[in-house]
C-alpha cells in the first residue's frame, strides 16, 4: 500500500466519522420528512450507487446508518444499529444487518440481527434473529429465531423458534416452536410445539404438541398430543392423544386416546380408548374401549371391557360384563357378553350368562334366557331361547 493511498483512505474515513455524529443528531430531531431535500449522509459514489454513511433516502451498494428515519429503498447491504423511527422504515432488497437490531418496511433477501429484526409489511427470504424476529404482514422463506417469531399475516416456508412461534394468518410449510406454535388461520404442512400447538382454522398435514394439539376447524393428516388432541370440525387420518382425543364432527381413520376418544359425528375406521370410546353418530368399523364403547348407531365391531351399548346396532359385540341396546332400539348380529340387555328388538344372536330381549326375533344362548315377547311358557328358558310366537 502506497503512502498516498493511506492518506486518501484516512481522509475518507475521517470525514465519515466526522459526519456520522452530525447525522445521528439530525435523525433525533422531530423533522423526519422523507420528502425533504436536506442531506443527512456522506455518500461516496455516483448516481446513488457506492458507499453511503448516514440517513440516505435511496441507495444501491453499501449503506451504513445508526437508525433510519426516511429510507425509501436500499439495494445491496443495509447495516443499522437500531430499529427505524416511526414512519422511517423503507424497502430493503439484499442484506439487512442489525448490530444489534434492524428493521424495514419490506425486506427481500437476507435479514440478520444480533438481537433480531422487524418488518412492517412483507418479508421474503432468509431471516435470522438472535432473540426474535417479526413481521406485520406475510413472511416467506426460512426464518430462525433464538426465542420467538411472529407474523401478522401468512407464513410460508420453514419457521423455527427456540421458545415459540405464531402467526395471524395461514401457515404453509414447516413450523417448530420450542414451547409452542400457533396460527390463527389454516395450517398446511408440519407443525410442532414443545408443549402445545394449534391452529384456529383447518389443518392439513402433521401436527405434534408435547402436551396437546388442537384445530379450530377440520383436521386432515396426523395429529399427536402428549396429553390430548382435538378438532372443532371433522377429521381424517391418524389421531393420538396421550390422555384423550376429541372431535366436534365426523372422523375417518385411526384414533387412539390413552383414556378415551370421542366424536360428535360419525366414526369410520378404528378407534381405541384406554377407558372408553364414544360417538354421537354412527360407528362404521372397529371401536375398542378399556371400560366401554357407546354411541347412537354401530355398524361393525365393538369391544368394551365393562360394556358396549347403542341404539341401532349391527355387527359383532364383545363385553365380559354387559351389552345393552336402549329402549326402542334394534340389534342385529352377534353379541358375546356376560349380560345382554336388549330393550328394543333383537334380530340377531346373544351369547352369555343371562340374555334379555324385549322383542326377540333372533336367538339366545346362555344359562338364563328371557324373551318378554314370547308366550308365558317360553319367556324364560335355560340354555336356549328363540321367537316362539
Amino acid at each position: 500500500m502506497t503512502p498516498r493511498l493511506v492518506r486518501v483512505a484516512a481522509a475518507v474515513f475521517g470525514a465519515a466519522f466526522f459526519a456520522i455524529p452530525t447525522h445521528l443528531r439530525a435523525q433525533g430531531e422531530s423533522d423526519k420528512d422523507r420528502k425533504g431535500d436536506g442531506r443527512r449522509s456522506l455518500d461516496i459514489g455516483v448516481h446513488g450507487k457506492g458507499v453511503s454513511f448516514g440517513d440516505s433516502k435511496e441507495w444501491t451498494g453499501l449503506r451504513f446508518n445508526y437508525r433510519d428515519s426516511r429510507l425509501v429503498e436500499a439495494n445491496g447491504v443495509n447495516l443499522t444499529l437500531w430499529t427505524p423511527y416511526e414512519n422511517g422504515a423503507g424497502r430493503v432488497n439484499g442484506l439487512a444487518i442489525g448490530l444489534p437490531i434492524t428493521g424495514a418496511s419490506e425486506l427481500k433477501g437476507l435479514g440478520v440481527g444480533v438481537f433480531g429484526f422487524g418488518v412492517e409489511h412483507r418479508f421474503t427470504g432468509i431471516g435470522i434473529g438472535g432473540l426474535g424476529m417479526g413481521g406485520g404482514g406475510d413472511m416467506r422463506g426460512i426464518m430462525l429465531a433464538g426465542l420467538g417469531m411472529g407474523g401478522g399475516g401468512d407464513i410460508s416456508g420453514i419457521s423455527i423458534a427456540g421458545l415459540g412461534m405464531g402467526g395471524g394468518g395461514n401457515l404453509t410449510g414447516i413450523a417448530i416452536g420450542g414451547l409452542g406454535a400457533g396460527m390463527g388461520g389454516n395450517l398446511n404442512g408440519l407443525f410442532v410445539g414443545g408443549l402445545g400447538a394449534g391452529a384456529g382454522g383447518d389443518v392439513k398435514g402433521i401436527g405434534i404438541g408435547g402436551l396437546g394439539f388442537g384445530a379450530g376447524g377440520s383436521l386432515t393428516g396426523a395429529a399427536i398430543g402428549g396429553l390430548g388432541v382435538g378438532a372443532g370440525g371433522p377429521a381424517k387420518g391418524l389421531l393420538i392423544g396421550g390422555l384423550g382425543a376429541g372431535l366436534g364432527g365426523d372422523f375417518t381413520g385411526i384414533g387412539i386416546g390413552g383414556l378415551g376418544i370421542g366424536a360428535g359425528g360419525d366414526i369410520t375406521g378404528l378407534v381405541i380408548g384406554g377407558l372408553g370410546a364414544g360417538f354421537g353418530g354412527t360407528l362404521k368399523g372397529v371401536g375398542i374401549g378399556g371400560l366401554g364403547v357407546g354411541g347412537s348407531r354401530i355398524r361393525g365391531l365393538a369391544i368394551g371391557g365393562l360394556g358396549v351399548g347403542g341404539m341401532d346396532v349391527e355387527g359383532g359385540f364383545i363385553s365380559p360384563i354387559m351389552f345393552r341396546v336402549e329402549r326402542g332400539g334394534r340389534f342385529q348380529g352377534v353379541a358375546l357378553a356376560g349380560y345382554s340387555q336388549i330393550k328394543g328388538r333383537q334380530e340377531g344372536w346373544t351369547i352369555g350368562v343371562v340374555n334379555y330381549a324385549h322383542d326377540l326375533r333372533g336367538a339366545q344362548i346362555g344359562l338364563i334366557n328371557i324373551a318378554k315377547s314370547n308366550p308365558k311358557s317360553t319367556r324364560v328358558l335355560p340354555l336356549f331361547n328363540k321367537d316362539f310366537r
